[in-house]
């Protein structure tokens, strides 16, 4: 199945004031910083490993990301799991009965694939398949 974790999706409420911590003090790479208008969110990607972490800063108060922060506060938002044919994943979850958010992908950060998955399929963990 040669699937893997790509990536830890992380809500903050300030890219600039959350970054000195990955850089500086964990020592991560900054591979990226983009807006993802649609998504109303400012990414930064770090590279960790064979892995990544992504920092989520919201654009907007009708951000999916604002939202989490109001009512989370700021913290892990998402696992992201890298696979290789996405919309052929999102029909065998979907034949498995799995609840999904989007069933068919949309562009994500960096213009890969992306499809979510309900965390009530998923034993409460918001859940990205990313191709």
């Amino acid at each position: 199945m040669n699937k893997k974790i790509d990536h830890l999706g992380i809500a903050v409420s300030n890219l600039s004031d959350s970054l000195p911590f990955y850089e500086n003090a964990l020592g991560l790479k900054l591979m990226s910083k983009e807006e993802v208008k649609d998504q109303k969110v400012s990414v930064a990607m770090l590279e960790c490993g064979e892995s990544h972490i992504e920092l989520l800063e919201p654009t907007s108060e009708e951000s999916p990301i604002a939202r989490f922060i109001e009512k989370k506060g700021p913290g892990i938002h998402h696992i992201a799991i890298k696979v290789k044919d996405i919309e052929g994943e999102l029909q065998r979850m979907k034949e498995h009965g799995v609840r999904l958010i989007d069933e068919k992908p949309r562009i994500g950060a960096g213009g890969l694939k992306i499809a979510f998955v309900h965390p009530k399929s998923t034993n409460g963990v918001l859940l990205e398949l990313c191709e």
